[in-house]
């Protein structure tokens, strides 16, 4: 009828009820814990008790902990560093295939790109022709200056989306695929005809943002992943990818 229970460590109470009063905003940012003596008596458990859920709490983003500061740890404001990394270590999984990845990246630039087709501002379009502008110029100079213009076109894309999770999600999963292939690309045969070849595409995607052809963005995003990525998988796992591709 019932399951064996985990042991529940003291500092695990500690961080929970801290937490929740950071996130029903009975603590605002800005304000102040206690002072390590008085969190000892209100939880009634031991300064090492008390410092150790601290060090959660701050290796988490939620407070700010200076040492001798007598004001005591500060609540932060609310910040995406703590699910990005969280998602970064599920993403760098050894259970989590790159089939899963870019099946995963095509579902997410795909609706990244139909957003910000019909959501993206004037400066937000800006900034996305000038990392295409920096693109151009970097096919001359390297592909380390080329990655960075892309990465930088792509997180111009994500903000355009007006969701700061796509933009987590978007970081995170794009560095991971990138990551596990990087060797690669850096030994590709030309890489001048690969940068050729992304400069197309993000032109040609650039081009229906402007338009505010959301559908036609969001599909030669998914076309222009799987065409770049689904000869580094298997086989069999290249199957995965195809129902995300529009006849």
């Amino acid at each position: 009828m019932f399951s064996p229970v985990s042991p529940v460590r003291a500092y695990e109470r500690v961080v929970e009820q801290i937490e929740e009063a950071i996130l029903s905003g009975r603590l605002e940012p800005g304000a102040r814990l206690p002072s390590e003596r008085d969190l000892m008596t209100q939880f009634g458990v031991s300064r090492s008790t008390v410092r150790e859920a601290l060090r959660v709490l701050q290796s988490n983003g939620m407070i700010q902990s200076r040492a001798g500061d007598p004001r005591g740890p500060e609540i932060l404001p609310p910040s995406s560093s703590s699910l990005q990394k969280s998602m970064s270590r599920l993403a760098r999984a050894s259970s989590m295939s790159l089939a899963e990845l870019l099946q995963f990246r095509m579902l997410l630039e795909g609706s990244a790109y139909q957003l910000a087709a019909r959501l993206r501002t004037a400066s937000q379009l800006a900034e996305m022709e000038a990392a295409l502008l920096e693109m151009t110029s970097a096919v001359d100079v390297g592909y380390a200056e080329f990655s960075a213009a892309d990465v930088a076109f792509h997180d111009a894309v994500a903000r355009a989306t007006q969701n700061s999770l796509i933009v987590v999600c978007s970081n995170v999963v794009r560095g991971v695929v990138v990551d596990l292939i990087t060797d690669r690309l850096a030994h590709a045969t030309d890489r001048t005809a690969l940068m050729q070849a992304y400069l197309k595409h993000h032109s040609e995607v650039l081009q229906a943002i402007r338009d505010g052809d959301g559908a036609l963005a969001s599909r030669l995003s998914r076309h222009a992943l799987h065409d770049s990525y689904a000869e580094f998988l298997p086989e069999p796992d290249r199957a995965l990818l195809l129902p995300l591709l529009d006849p």
